[in-house]
């Protein structure tokens, strides 16, 4: 039946029905037997064409809500309608017809009332399941027109704010859908505050939001109130949440958002506030404990997408970059990404901002996330490790770790074939890296290690390129997995012996090196203790075990034999291996007598040391040496470290090896001796040396006031005995042991230096260091001392101290100052830094700095000795340091000294490692030992105040310093300690200019400071004057007009009166200085833009007019002084500094001419002076045909060129065409006299005398 049975007299039902609309009743669906659009036109006819009209619309609308207050009648008007019967054959009949309500809504008259009906309608799910709500909203989605949108937008608003969260979800959502532009705005703010009160409607808010045609302040502020929520949304609704802030964010200002966003979410902690929530709520289930870990990734991938897809997001990110979006800005295809990403990660960790910490919180709380970005993570880790900045280094090896670590099976054979990679590169801190990070990953997984063995065995068909230390840790990781207690690459025991063997009969030393190195680092895994097995017999080893490193010792000692260098290596391994690891007792029992009986040792329990002699003379005079006198040195070595080992430190037992004597022959007579007779006695004193060095090793660490006394006699005896072999090896040029003949012709008055020589001598443990404290007292003093008859007094003399300080700083040089070394160049040998520090790589940088800081009080007391010693010298002799009777060895042993110490506290204080938050307290701690020599009772102080007093302290010693070396040493240790802060430079410029300009420096036998030294120093001490002066121009022109006339104007070997370390001599260090950081200084000079303020152009052009005067002045000095060395000086910078004004002085003209046309005239008169000159200059080195002036000359001539045709393009610019006229310019010589052959056809800039009409 149809519904207009039931209500005949209703205007509703009787209206649709002569429209073309049939009401049924039931589940039934309505008929329309008309188009659509002839249904709307009919009935807003008849409604407006009815005799009641308007009235009549409202009781069409009563009669509507009477009809739909039935649920099924309700339904049936939300549900599309179905085309009569009658009209099936009708064309014009669409296939899909609308609901009766949408109909009703598309006619204008009707629409208000309608909507406001049904936006009033209970607003819940029915209880068949039907969503009426959801049916009301899409009735109102694309209308053609909407009547009054305010009206139905408040009307929907309202709606929200009664509806379940469900339908409000569903009205918030399709609120784009409906409402006209016109309302957004509105609508977008009452949605923000909406937002406000209730965060679950968060995604179907910023959907709409995000939908909406909002004005950038709307937006702004709309964004803002978002950020404001973030912290209280829930996880899963983060992504949309910073998608929307992301893509709300316009092109003016991502930096403040990016921060603020970075902020909230405390991505520097790599820490999401809702993660935490979800993990305090929800840690009970593991799905949600993942839907987490998805949810944390779609974060990162939303900051992924809008990075890639916006430039102004990615270069936000990069200025405040964290290490979860590194990875991200590192993931995307965008080269400027990569690479930004790298180098915000390198000043990051460099700074401390990104720490190891933070890495392996990042790898802990999202290593699902992290998985994702393995080979950004990979590409990153390996750039660091092949960074030649040393403080980042590490910090790749942690990536490394973290990433073996946290990721599966794949990642972890990644990580370790980029770490063999790096192994065998060749570069040798990549190569160290590389491998200590191997050993820290089979020491501490080895099981998951063994899988990879094949891959860390491969680095052996690399070991030609390895040195003796990185053959060292290789074998010990391969070792350690192939033999250690659990034997995880226990497959690989056998190629481990095969090597050996291979290695060890090999006749070339480089291989049997390799051999004996490989096998005494497998005995040290072999036979380490470990709990004690069944079968095991007295120690802790199984008996096969025992039997193979038996055979294994045996076999080295057999293949060692014949050589005393591989019998001497395999003793100092021994002694390594004992010192590092802990063997087993049945090992330690048996490695001494692996060897032969000593036949040079007696000893017994008896403490007199009057049966005891080491026989070094008559073993060397052996036809047939049993043991080899190289052997001595090293078999007493591994001897006394087995004493250590096995009595806990107590070295009683051979303690008599302290003050016993050798057996040697006279030494003094070396100018009557025969070359043989020479080259033997040489022989003998590095043995000697060697013995007594090992000597000093072995007990330096006892306390006893005796033994302290025979140590420090020990090294005197050193030092004695190096004086001898300089003069010894003088004489024999053809020395076998001798690397170098370029030292002994540079001094060949005190005999050859041994500088080239300290890789043969015995290597000074650490320890040994601690000798220094024993003190130092002048010579003088020593003598009075002496007189009074205290003998038990140990104190250490100027030769000792120097002896001392020259070990330490070497080790200091290599331990702390070195950075990773670069490959070698093709085909040139690579000499190797580690040679002689084969015992101090057993120790890392901060055990090494740690020492200094232990040692820094004795440092200072010795530096203050020799401040003392000069004032005092200086105060007797009235100030002059060449004064009759002064002890000129003495004095030069204390300068020495006094550089030394100096240098040990600049490369101390220089460590790339102070810069780390991890050694800060280190730092602070070193600052506090110089400070409290100034203040004892201050405590507490921070690293800034440290630092000032320590500058404070320092700055003291300035008044005495003896030497231009030593002022060196020390500006530079004062420069370093500014850098902690606390300081600026305008102190120690003062004190750089003190010591340029008040000192004229002689040595103590009255001579003037000279030689290549001396203008190194003079040369590096005048660059950082200039360089941190506060005017660099106006320095120069003092320099260069006031100095050098006055230099001119006196005598022959005189100096300039203003400044003493001025001479002819080093006329060239200051010319090749000032032209340097001239060049630099115009290269600062910021680049001149079209729309700087006149004032700003006039300052730069200022500039420009002192620059270019100064460099007039320096390009004529070359009349006065025109040696071939100041030639290339000025034909190098020279071209350098025209580059440099036609790149950035030119376009300066270019804005100022028309204002300034004067001042740009003269500069230019001025600078075509100097252009002249060296045009001059190229003529001269073509007529010389000096090969090494005419390599500078094709590519000066191409700039002079340059600068001739930009001129007249300036001049065109400004309309001065005229102005510019270009001639020939006859060749002259440097004196400016013409030549012969003056009628050249070169040419030059004779250019403008601008009108004064333009």
């Amino acid at each position: 039946s149809s519904a207009q049975d039931l209500h005949p007299d209703s205007v509703f039902v009787q209206f649709l029905k002569e429209s073309g609309v049939t009401l049924r009743a039931g589940s039934t669906a309505n008929e329309i037997a008309v188009d659509q659009v002839i249904f709307q036109k009919r009935l807003q006819q008849r409604l407006r064409k009815n005799p009641r009209f308007p009235n009549i619309i409202q009781e069409f609308i009563s009669a509507l809500e009477t009809y739909i207050e039935d649920p099924e009648r309700f339904r049936n008007c939300l549900l599309p309608c179905v085309p009569s019967s009658s009209s099936q054959q009708d064309t014009n009949s669409g296939s899909y017809q609308e609901s009766l309500v949408r109909l009703l809504l598309g006619i204008e008259m009707l629409q208000v009332n309608i909507s406001a009906q049904f936006t009033s309608e209970n607003t819940n799910v029915r209880e068949d399941g039907l969503n009426v709500p959801r049916l009301i909203i899409n009735q109102l989605k694309w209308l053609d027109r909407i009547v009054d949108g305010k009206d139905l937008s408040s009307k929907l608003m309202q709606m929200v704010s009664v509806a379940p969260v469900e339908i409000q979800r569903d009205i918030i959502t399709s609120l784009p859908e409906i409402l006209e532009d016109s309302q957004h705005g509105d609508t977008a703010k009452e949605l923000n505050g909406l937002l406000q009160q209730n965060t679950q409607l968060a995604v179907p808010i910023l959907d709409a939001l995000s939908s909406l045609n909002l004005s950038s302040a709307l937006l702004s502020e709309v964004r803002e109130a978002v950020m404001g929520t973030l912290s209280a949304v829930q996880l899963e609704d983060l992504p949309v949440v910073v998608k929307f802030i992301l893509h709300s964010i316009s092109a003016s200002g991502p930096n403040e958002v990016v921060c603020d966003l970075r902020k909230k979410l405390e991505l520097e902690q790599c820490v999401l506030p809702a993660v935490l929530q979800a993990s305090q709520s929800r840690m009970k289930s593991k799905a949600v404990s993942g839907n987490g870990q998805d949810s944390v990734a779609l974060v990162l991938d939303v900051i992924k997408s809008a990075i890639r897809f916006q430039k102004t997001i990615s270069e936000a990110w990069l200025k405040v970059v964290d290490l979860l979006v590194l990875f991200i800005l590192h993931s995307t295809n965008a080269n400027h990404s990569r690479r930004g990403a790298e180098r915000v990660l390198k000043v990051k960790v460099r700074k401390g901002l990104i720490q190891e910490s933070l890495l392996q919180k990042t790898f802990k709380g999202h290593a699902q996330v992290m998985r994702g970005y393995f080979p950004s993570i990979l590409a990153l880790a390996q750039g660091l490790l092949r960074s030649s900045d040393c403080c980042v280094v590490p910090f790749g090896g942690h990536m490394y770790k973290q990433a073996f670590t946290g990721f599966d099976s794949y990642c972890q054979q990644e990580v370790v074939g980029s770490l063999v990679t790096h192994a065998c590169s060749g570069v040798s801190g990549e190569v160290d890296m590389a491998l200590e990070l191997l050993y820290e990953l089979v020491s501490q997984r080895p099981a998951e290690m063994s899988q990879f063995t094949v891959f860390v065995k491969g680095i052996l068909d690399y070991m030609d390129n390895l040195t003796s230390q990185q053959i060292r840790r290789l074998f010990h990781l391969l070792s350690h997995l192939a033999f250690g207690q659990e034997q995880h690459g226990g497959h690989i025991q056998d190629d481990m012996h095969i090597v050996i063997r291979k290695q060890l009969s090999s006749m070339v030393p480089k291989y049997k090196r390799i051999g004996i190195i490989g096998a005494v680092m497998m005995v040290g895994s072999m036979g380490a203790c470990r709990n004690k097995p069944e079968g095991s017999q007295g120690g802790t080893l199984p008996k096969e075990t025992h039997r193979q490193v038996m055979a294994l010792l045996e076999l080295v000692r057999s293949c060692s034999e014949s050589s005393p260098e591989a019998a001497a290596l395999y003793y100092d391994e021994l002694a390594n291996l004992l010192q590092t690891c802990k063997l087993d007792l049945l090992v330690q029992v048996c490695v001494p007598f692996v060897f032969p009986a000593s036949v040079m040792y007696n000893l017994d329990d008896d403490e007199s040391q009057g049966g005891i002699a080491i026989n070094l003379l008559p073993l060397m005079t052996q036809d047939q040496q049993r043991v080899s006198p190289l052997c001595l040195s090293p078999f007493f070595r591994l001897l006394r470290l087995c004493e250590e080992v096995q009595h806990q430190g107590d070295l009683e037992e051979i303690d008599a090896l302290l003050g016993c004597p050798l057996i040697l022959t006279d030494m003094e007579k070396v100018e009557s001796l025969s070359k043989a007779e020479r080259e033997f006695l040489c022989s003998l004193l590095f043995y000697t040396i060697n013995w007594f060095r090992e000597v000093v090793n072995a007990f330096c660490k006892l306390n006893d006031p005796e033994m302290k006394m025979k140590v420090v006699t020990r090294i005197q005896n050193i030092t004695y005995l190096q004086s001898l072999l300089q003069t010894c090896l003088a004489g024999t040029r053809d020395h076998p042991e001798k690397e170098s003949e370029k030292e002994k012709e540079k001094d060949a008055k005190s005999g050859v230096s041994l500088s080239s020589y300290w890789p043969f001598f015995r290597e000074l443990d650490v320890e040994a260091l601690s000798v220094l404290q024993c003190g130092l007292l002048s010579r003088t003093l020593l003598d009075t001392e002496l007189h009074s008859k205290l003998k038990e007094e140990v104190q250490l003399g100027p030769a000792e101290l120097l002896f001392m300080l020259e070990d330490m700083w070497r080790k200091l040089d290599f331990s702390l100052a070195s950075a990773p070394a670069k490959k070698a160049p093709f085909l040139k040998s690579k000499t190797d830094r580690a040679v002689g520090f084969a015992h101090l790589q057993q120790k890392n940088a901060k055990e090494i700095a740690t020492c200094c800081m232990e040692l820094l009080p004795t440092l200072c007391t010795h530096l203050e000795n020799c401040h003392n010693h000069f004032q005092t010298l200086l105060s007797e002799h009235q100030g002059v340091v060449d004064a009759p009777g002064v002890d000129v060895k003495e004095q030069q042993l204390m300068c020495s000294a006094y550089q030394l110490l100096l240098q040990v506290l600049h490369t101390t204080f220089s460590w790339a490692g102070f810069s780390g938050p991890e050694h800060r307290a280190l730092l602070k701690s070193a600052l506090g030992v110089l400070a409290g020599r100034l203040k004892e009772d201050e405590t507490d102080l921070t690293l800034d105040q440290l630092s000032r007093h320590a500058f404070e302290y320092l700055q003291n010693f300035r008044s005495t310093v003896p030497s231009l070396n030593t002022a060196l040493c020390l500006t530079q240790l004062l420069i370093v300690l500014s850098q902690y802060g606390g300081s600026n430079h305008r102190t120690y410029r003062e004190q750089i200019s003190a010591f340029l300009v008040l000192y004229a420096w002689v040595t103590a036998s009255g001579e003037k400071e000279r030689g290549n030294k001396y203008n190194d120093a003079l040369q590096t001490l005048l660059s950082i004057y200039l360089e941190h002066t506060d005017d660099v121009l106006k320095a120069v022109e003092e320099i260069a007009g006031e100095g050098v006339p006055e230099l001119m104007n006196a005598a022959k070997d005189a100096n300039s009166r203003s400044w003493p370390t001025l001479n002819r001599q080093t006329f060239l260090v200051y010319y090749k200085s000032m032209m340097a950081e001239l060049e630099r200084a115009v290269r600062k000079i910021p680049p001149s833009k079209q729309m700087d303020s006149q004032e700003v152009q006039s300052e730069k052009l200022l500039t420009w007019n002192l620059a270019v005067r100064d460099f007039h002045i320096l390009i004529n000095l070359v009349k006065m002084f025109d040696s071939r060395p100041v030639l290339t000086v000025c034909l190098k910078y020279g071209r350098l500094f025209l580059e440099s004004f036609l790149k950035l002085g030119m376009p300066l003209l270019d804005y100022s001419f028309k204002k300034h046309k004067e001042d740009v005239q003269s500069l230019l008169k001025t600078f075509q002076l100097s252009t002249r000159q060296l045009h001059y200059m190229c003529g001269h080195s073509k007529i010389r045909q000096d090969t090494g002036l005419t390599n500078h000359v094709p590519a000066l001539k191409k700039s002079l060129e340059q600068f001739v045709y930009r001129v007249k393009a300036m001049l065109t610019l400004n309309h001065c065409q005229e102005a510019f006229w270009l001639g020939n310019l006859k060749n002259r010589d440097l004196k400016s006299v013409l030549t012969q052959e003056s009628d050249s056809d070169e040419r030059n800039n004779g250019q403008e005398e601008s009108d004064e009409s333009d």
